[in-house]
């Protein structure tokens, strides 16, 4: 078996090829079930995000399974073509499949590194999986460590606590300026998308009053019953400053709609408590003597994006502690694979010991006649302890080289010693095949070294050797 990942991202394909393949969450049980119906696939986990669509798979054989879900993604959308798809597409088997994923929840492969939103998205995207069955033993396993490893990372490093957006810039800034957002109030002037954004992120962490004024009232009034707040007339929110803790401006004028004297006013009525303007438009919209205002905190556009490009830096830092974490959970969940691959030999092998230990048993304990429930309690006592004991070495030795990189050739080698993957090797030797054996002896073997490699060769009854002759 094979664990792989077959799929695409914001860094391989256009968003009109993701958007294309995406798969709609109502319809993403029906999609596994059709993933799971393709010969050789045995399991299979479908995370479909805005920046990201792949599977993950476990597949009877590579380069099979690797056609299989390929075929999956082309027929999610019947106008997408193979030759479309396949140049956008990349692949990984096994260690680097689960790396992946695990980079994946972990938001180390994200668009925004650190971001939370990654999380959440596989967390739904295996949950529909259990649903529809379509997730078994070996996925269930991986995905909880994947979950497991991107907690550790959050837990463990500082990945996600700096900003590397401006609506969370300004929201990490406000902190800085008030330690407690709570019942801080904030001015909302404009419209633009940034400025409602870090609106929505300011409330999230505390702040309680909203104040909204844009030039068109009807639109003043929706965004104050979006935030829960109250609107302004636009020609008097220069007055209703003081009120305001927080002051976002983000319009489309062309000149200063808050002027110096604005805020030296507004901070005399607050009787010197601090205020904190963000200025997000462009051009700006604050006239930049604001900063000289004591008590008159102010950020423009280029103050918040050189506070994000020092965050991103801090954030590449953690990502390097995150990669090794990553790492060091591969090697985990790697171990543990390898040990699930030994389990059916060890199963098969101690079935084949015990029905040969059965079958003589009743053999033997059928010629002794009538024995005592002690007497037949010894005899099976010895027959386990001999099968135990000649067992025991091949299992902790199976069991040990589980995990090295000659493992699957240990397993081999047992398979092949006990003629495992044989059904008709467990039968037992019946009387006449074991007398024929003792009146016809297999012929003695010795070793002899040849080129090297140690192979078994019939002995002469004389004991001779080329060198004696």
């Amino acid at each position: 078996m094979n664990i792989i990942v077959v799929g695409l991202s914001h860094k391989t394909a256009p968003v009109e090829i993701r958007e294309r393949l995406a798969v709609p969450e109502s319809r993403l049980g029906e999609a596994l079930s059709r993933l799971c119906s393709y010969p050789g696939i045995r399991e299979g986990i479908v995370l479909s995000t805005c920046n990201r669509v792949e599977v993950y798979a476990v597949v009877e054989q590579l380069d099979s399974g690797y056609a299989r879900v390929q075929e999956f993604l082309a027929d999610a959308h019947l106008s997408l073509s193979s030759e479309q798809l396949t140049p956008h597409l990349y692949w990984h088997a096994d260690d680097r499949a689960i790396c992946h994923l695990f980079r994946v929840a972990a938001s180390l492969d994200s668009m925004v590194v650190g971001e939370s939103q990654i999380l959440g998205q596989l967390k739904d995207a295996f949950e529909v999986a259990l649903a529809h069955k379509s997730s078994g033993v070996i996925l269930n396993k991986v995905v909880k460590k994947a979950i497991s490893v991107a907690k550790r990372v959050r837990t463990e490093t500082k990945i996600a606590e700096t900003a590397v957006s401006v609506s969370y810039a300004a929201v990490e800034l406000a902190k800085k300026i008030f330690s407690n957002l709570r019942e801080k109030t904030v001015l909302l002037v404009g419209a633009g998308e940034m400025a409602k954004l870090a609106a929505t992120h300011l409330i999230a962490n505390g702040v309680q009053h909203v104040m909204i004024t844009t030039r068109d009232p009807h639109n003043a009034l929706d965004l104050a019953k979006r935030f829960h707040g109250v609107s302004i007339p636009f020609d008097e929110f220069r007055s209703e400053m003081a009120a305001a803790d927080i002051v976002l401006c983000s319009t489309g004028s062309s000149h200063y709609l808050i002027r110096t004297e604005d805020v030296q006013r507004a901070v005399r009525q607050r009787m010197n408590r601090p205020i904190f303007l963000i200025d997000i438009s462009v051009p700006r919209n604050i006239e930049p003597s604001v900063k000289d205002v004591d008590n008159a905190f102010l950020f423009d556009i280029d103050d918040l994006e050189m506070r994000i490009e020092q965050n991103r830096e801090e954030r590449q830092g953690e990502a390097v502690r995150a990669e090794r974490m990553v790492e060091d959970e591969v090697g985990v969940i790697g171990h543990w694979l390898k040990s699930l691959e030994v389990i059916p030999t060890i199963v098969a092998l101690r079935n084949r010991a015990e029905e040969i230990k059965r079958s003589e048993l009743d053999k033997t304990l059928g010629r002794l006649g009538s024995l005592s429930l002690q007497e037949r309690g010894l005899v099976e006592g010895l027959a386990s302890a001999i099968v135990n004991k000649l067992l025991h070495g091949p299992l902790v030795t199976l069991k040990e080289e589980a995990h090295s990189a000659g493992g699957t050739m240990f397993v081999e080698a047992a398979r092949r010693f006990f003629n495992l993957d044989d059904p008709t090797a467990s039968a037992p030797l019946d009387e006449a095949e074991r007398t024929d054996r003792l009146d016809h002896p297999e012929p003695l073997i010795t070793p002899v070294q040849v080129s090297g490699c140690n192979t078994l060769e019939p002995q002469s009854k004389q004991g001779t050797s080329d060198e004696d002759a």
